[in-house]
């Protein structure tokens, strides 16, 4: 569905049929959070609009989609200076739209880049607003929660430990759980995964995901599969799983493993199904992002590999605030698992390191570790934020 764009007819701002909210997601993961929210809200609405910019997922759950979220897919400085004039362009139509049909509430949901302006312009004009996952102003940037307070009427957490940054900055928030965290199990079926996947227990499974996103696949997508090569020479039975996020991006990876028949052969290129395959998989090569924390809910090891362009890499640097970058290690605030960055994502160091993770001693400890985690994350997220989209659709606590 990338650049598609749906047929929607703007409602009247009549306040006998004003639409319940106005959504925006522009990424997968977002797309996906939202969905499972989307339908309560609905619900406590009365069954009013819910309507704006969003994935598949939003719209099998009932959003009236004008344009679909890839349309703000995009991530690094380059890549968004590169898309600049659109992304300003559509950002300036969010907000007009937003006030002709004046909705209850605008939920952005994470894309702060994106969202936060909207969200700073529809508050000032009488729009509450609610934003839904925390910018990682814990990890960088965290001058930015002085945008957030003028911009935000409500935030939504999904890690309970930002809560306390947000009532140090007189900001309301609720802590609402990671939906991740409640679907799925606290003991991986990793049998059932691989019959699901007719997947036979022979050599050892790897799920490789290198990005969702177009640049993701183009800068992570040839060190993986070399890295995968490597991990064949040492064992030659292994198996690999690539869920790919959408044809566009199965087709990409796709090309990429033609150009290297030896991994090729072994492997099963899938489009989505990313929660089968990390549960079916014996240990994972990954790129940083929302993937990692679904790994670790699934209890497996990894090797986190991530690069990007040069420029990019060194912006974010120089603004970050902590000392690793995926999920699992910032939330445990240690080094559970190896992370390999730009001109460390090496195949050989990844494919090393990706072996060792097939340790049964290794594997129970990070197993332990990522269940407590795990229950942290645990809550009724659905009810929680639809009833804080509700109280702040009813009052802006600004």
């Amino acid at each position: 569905m990338e650049g598609s764009e749906a047929v929607f007819t703007t409602p009247a701002a009549d306040p006998a049929h004003r639409a319940g909210a106005m959504w925006l997601a522009g990424e997968a993961s977002g797309d996906a959070l939202a969905s499972l929210v989307l339908p309560e809200v609905k619900r406590r609405m009365g069954g009013a609009l819910q309507f704006g910019i969003g994935g598949a997922k939003m719209r099998e759950a009932g959003l009236s989609a004008w344009k679909d979220s890839s349309a703000i897919s995009v991530r690094g400085y380059v890549e968004v200076l590169k898309k600049l004039p659109g992304l300003v362009a559509l950002r300036s139509e969010v907000v007009r739209r937003a006030k002709e049909v004046a909705p209850r509430v605008f939920v952005g949901v994470d894309a702060p880049d994106f969202n936060l302006w909207i969200e700073e312009k529809l508050r000032v004009s009488g729009i509450p607003t609610v934003h839904f996952v925390s910018p990682s102003i814990w990890a960088w940037r965290p001058e930015r929660i002085h945008q957030i307070k003028r911009a935000v009427s409500c935030m939504l957490l999904v890690f309970p430990f930002e809560k306390k940054i947000y009532d140090a900055a007189g900001i309301d928030s609720v802590y609402v759980g990671h939906p991740m965290a409640s679907g799925i199990p606290l003991v991986p079926d990793t049998a059932g995964a691989r019959s699901r996947l007719g997947v036979a227990e022979k050599g050892p499974v790897f799920a490789v995901l290198p990005g969702s996103r177009f640049d993701e696949v183009r800068w992570n997508g040839p060190a993986f599969v070399e890295t995968m090569e490597l991990v064949l020479k040492a064992e030659p039975d292994s198996l690999f799983l690539i869920p790919a996020a959408g044809p566009a991006r199965l087709k990409q990876i796709d090309a990429i493993l033609r150009e290297h028949p030896k991994p090729a052969a072994r492997t099963r290129l899938l489009e989505g199904r990313s929660h089968d395959v990390l549960e079916a998989c014996d240990a994972t090569l990954i790129a940083s992002g929302t993937a990692t924390l679904e790994a670790a809910l699934y209890k497996k090891p990894m090797v986190v590999g991530y690069r990007m362009p040069a420029l990019s890499a060194l912006i974010m640097l120089r603004k970050g605030t902590t000392s690793y970058v995926s999920l699992p290690n910032i939330l445990c605030e240690d080094r559970v698992v190896p992370e390999f960055l730009q001109y460390f994502a090496e195949p050989e160091y990844m494919a090393r390191s990706l072996l060792d993770q097939l340790s049964p001693a290794r594997r129970d400890k990070l197993a332990a570790r990522f269940t407590e985690l795990h229950e942290s994350l645990i809550r009724d997220t659905p009810r929680l934020a639809a009833e804080a989209i509700e109280r702040t659709a009813r009052r802006d606590p600004s």
